[in-house]
Parts: structure tokens; C-alpha cells; sequence
């Protein structure tokens, strides 16, 4: 008739809204997971067909690794809320002296080492958990491992055709025992296990078609995500090396993926310009994150647990509380696209990275969200940053072939 207007929802109603009154004449009450056939007589749905058309339900990661997130996720997430709540009874001289020596060390960072890292530009890089690697990767498909802070080439990688698009490794350390230590990803879709004892792959996880834009290691080790081009995202269980979940929710390539360090949470960006996060407990999105303009191509949770940094493509990077599901500061990062964006620190005091098309990368303070640092060196755009808290090393590398290593004067 053109002016009833039903909605289904997940609370097992529906309503019919009549739209010359602007209002919901009827509720139907709960279907218990079933679909009925309902007409309207003098705006009161009555059933006519009682049997169920169809059921679909949303189906939680099963069997042993939906388990292990779970009892994995809620020690860390108790531990991280105590943390902060003995850090809230700090006096406030104490936490303004914390402060102070964050903005000291950020202040003293000088350029301490730049290499020319490959014959193609570098795309990615990433510090080992014990801060004595960087692995780099370029658009020639080479992945090439550094030690840290000489920035001495000690390993190239060769199994990759297409231009790499993110190398990672695991948080459970780069020794001759971890196995798959690193991993890879290319425009080709091919995504690559590496240990550090051998410069031959040890693994492949089959059944990426299109390009894989990034990737990333669950907090655990176990798991890996990988973001696709065809809209959607995948995460992975290296025990098994098998595919426990393939989400979809974007309308556009999925761009990068990131944890958070709970284990129990993970966010996706994507260049329909949204942001989406998810519970890993139950497979499903919990937050849709709405407000860049352009495509978004990075995201990182923050050490707090309930901080989301997002960098896009409109220049401009946008912090979300996810307490309050939605953006609390957009900072007016770059004068170019945001390529990179990364938390570093502890959870009660950390530090925002941005790396950026302008040829720079900034450092942000976290929750004042004021610049602290401009990084600028490089004669091309900054394609990545990473940071080793522990040693306080940051490292960018640039499309112009070279990375850079930044320190202060008293680790040097």
C-alpha cells in the first residue's frame, strides 16, 4: 500500500510503522529464531502461515579455538583493568612525571641510522618482540631481515612474486623453537610462515584469491588475520594451519586488520571508508565505526584496551572510546593520506605513531592526542612505522627504498 513499512531485528520482533502517522502501530512479539508470513488487516498483523521459512543464525569460531580465546582473553583483560585502576590511585605527581619522561624521550629522538633497504620501495617493516631484528618488506617481494641497531642485513627471504604487503612477527619471540616466527602477505593473495633458522618459507595458507592488503598475529601466537581484497577477512589457526573463520561486512577491500592485546577483540578497516570491530568469541562485528571520509587504511587498538586509532586516506586520523561506541578527537594528522598508524607504550601511558604520504611521521601524546615529534628525513612517502617500547627504538621506511632508525642520544 506505500505507507507500511516493516523492520525485523535481532530481539526477535518485528515492527510495522505506519508512515503518515511517523510511528510503530504493532510489535509482533518473539519468533524464537523463525520467520512467519504475517498479513495486515485494519493495521493489525495476523499470521497465515505458521511454519518456518527459514532459520539463519550467526555461528560462533567452535571446537578448541573458540575455547582458547576465551580462556585466553579474560586473564588478560582482568590484568589490564587492574593495572589501571592501581595506576588511577597513583598520585598525580607520580603520573606526571611518567608523563614527562615520555615527552623527554620523544623530544631527544635523533635520526641514529639510514639504509638503503632494497632496489624496489619498502612497503612494510616490523620489529622483533626482542628488539634485535627488523624485517622489511618491498615491492620487489623480498623480505629482508636487519639487526637492530646496527641495521646490518643478516637474511633475505625470497618466496614472494608479487609486492609485499605486510610482514609480522610473532609476539611468542623470533628463537629456533617458534616455528612460524614471521609471516608475510602479497598482492598476489600468497601468504607466507618463516622461521629464523631457515630462508625457505615453512608454511603456506592456501585460499587467498586476491590480494592480501595486511596481516596480523593474534596476541597468543596461535592465530593469524589476514585482510582480502574480495571484502573480507580471515583468521587462521597455525596449529592446525587451517581456516576457522571467513568474515564479510565490508562493501569495499578489507585494508588492514589489527588485535586487541586482550586477544579477544579484533578491528578492520576498510576502503568503503568504515571501520568495523569484532568479538573473536562469537564471530560477530559488535561496533560499526562511521565518520572518515575516504577510505580507511589503518588501524590500531591502544594498550588501554578501549582506544582506537584510525588513519585514512581524507588525512586525518580518528581516535574511537569504544566504551562510548563512537570518535572522541579526529586529529588533523597529515597534509597527505595516513598510511600507517600504531600505539606504542604500556596501558597507562603510551604514545600515538602516524606515518603519511607528506613525506613525514608524527608522534602523538595518547589522550591529549597534541604532536609531540614531526620525524622528517625521508625524500619520499612514509610507508610504515613501528616502535620497540623496550629499547625505545622507532623505525619508518619510505617508498623512497630506505628505512630510518630513531633513538635517543642515551641509548645510542
Amino acid at each position: 500500500d506505500g505507507y507500511h513499512l516493516g523492520t525485523g531485528s535481532e530481539d526477535h520482533s518485528c515492527k510495522i510503522w505506519d508512515l503518515r502517522q511517523h510511528k510503530c502501530i504493532y510489535t509482533i512479539p518473539a519468533h524464537n529464531n523463525m520467520e512467519k508470513v504475517y498479513t495486515i488487516t485494519d493495521n493489525i498483523p495476523t499470521p497465515i502461515v505458521t511454519e518456518t521459512i527459514c532459520a539463519m543464525k550467526r555461528m560462533p569460531i567452535s571446537g578448541a579455538s573458540g575455547s582458547f580465546i576465551t580462556e585466553y582473553s579474560i586473564p588478560r583483560e582482568r590484568k589490564r583493568l587492574r593495572d589501571l585502576r592501581e595506576w588511577q590511585d597513583k598520585p598525580a605527581t607520580v603520573k606526571h612525571s611518567e608523563r614527562q619522561d615520555i615527552h623527554k624521550f620523544v623530544d631527544t629522538l635523533n635520526n641514529e641510522c639510514s639504509q638503503i633497504g632494497d632496489t624496489r620501495p619498502l612497503s612494510y617493516c616490523s620489529i622483533s618482540p626482542c628488539s634485535e631484528y627488523l624485517a622489511t618488506g618491498s615491492w620487489s617481494g623480498l623480505i629482508k631481515l636487519w639487526s637492530l641497531p646496527n641495521c646490518n642485513p643478516v637474511a633475505t627471504l625470497g618466496g614472494h612474486v608479487g609486492r609485499i604487503g605486510a610482514v609480522a612477527f610473532s609476539p611468542q619471540g623470533c628463537n629456533e623453537e617458534n616455528v612460524a616466527c614471521l609471516a608475510s602477505c602479497d598482492s598476489d593473495g600468497v601468504v607466507n610462515m618463516w622461521s629464523m633458522s631457515s630462508t625457505r618459507r615453512v608454511a603456506e595458507l592456501p585460499g587467498h584469491n586476491c590480494r592480501v592488503a595486511r596481516l596480523g598475529y593474534h596476541p597468543s601466537g596461535r592465530f593469524i588475520a589476514t585482510a582480502c581484497f574480495d571484502h573480507s577477512w580471515r583468521l587462521w589457526d597455525l596449529e592446525s594451519t587451517t581456516e576457522i573463520l571467513h568474515q564479510e561486512g565490508h562493501s569495499g577491500p578489507v585494508y588492514s586488520v589489527a588485535f586487541q592485546n586482550d586477544g579477544s577483540l579484533l578491528a578492520t578497516a576498510a576502503l568503503d571508508s568504515y571501520c568495523r570491530v569484532w568479538d573473536l568469541r562469537t564471530g560477530r562485528a559488535v561496533l560499526f565505526l562511521e565518520g572518515h571520509l575516504k577510505s580507511v587504511l589503518c588501524c590500531d587498538f591502544a594498550p588501554d584496551g578501549y582506544h582506537l586509532g584510525t588513519g585514512s586516506e581524507d588525512h586525518s586520523c580518528k581516535i574511537w572510546d569504544l566504551r562510548q561506541h563512537k570518535c572522541i578527537y579526529t586529529i588533523p594528522a597529515h597534509k597527505n593520506m595516513v598510511t600507517f598508524c600504531k600505539f606504542a607504550g604500556t596501558p597507562t601511558n603510551s604514545t600515538f605513531l602516524t606515518a603519511s604520504y607528506d613525506h613525514t611521521a608524527k608522534i602523538w601524546s595518547h589522550k591529549g592526542w597534541m604532536p609531540l615529534k614531526s620525524l622528517s628525513g625521508h625524500d619520499n612517502k612514509v610507508m610504515c612505522i613501528d616502535c620497540s617500547w623496550e629499547k625505545k627504538y622507532i623505525v619508518t621506511i619510505s617508498y623512497d627504498r630506505t628505512f630510518k632508525l630513531w633513538t635517543n642520544k642515551s641509548v645510542s
